[in-house]
């Protein structure tokens, strides 16, 4: 069993910055690969960031703006946000799964965090 936790979501305004974490419980952290995906009010949830071992992926909206890492001996995948939107404002949520996948699509990550709220005002 693994259990997520993210953490770090607030009102921010456009352009600021913003780092989201993403606690993992359970052993073999690292041969997992972790996603961020984002789901806005009355918008399906999409992909915005993944990765695996030492691949990274984005979504073209955040491409150059967000990058994701992780940090093994802490259990910990981060999101950090530069120069936010207003269109970034949504519920983010932290994933996992143990085999590679398509990194890019939700139903095939296994676990799931609870969700971190992020509002970006103009």
């Amino acid at each position: 069993q693994v259990q997520l936790v993210e953490s770090g979501g607030g009102l921010v305004q456009a352009g600021d910055s913003l780092r989201l974490s993403c606690a993992a419980s359970g052993r073999s952290f690292s041969s997992y690969a972790m996603g961020w995906f984002r789901q806005a009010p009355g918008s399906e949830r999409e992909f915005v960031a993944a990765i695996r071992w030492s691949s990274t992926y984005y979504a073209d909206s955040v491409k150059g703006r967000f990058t994701i890492s992780r940090d093994n001996a802490k259990n910990t995948a981060y999101l950090q946000m530069n120069s936010v939107k207003p269109e970034d404002t949504a519920v983010y949520y932290c994933a996992a799964d143990r085999s590679a996948g398509v990194l890019t699509t939700a139903r095939f990550y296994t676990y799931w965090g609870q969700g971190t709220q992020v509002t970006v005002s103009s």
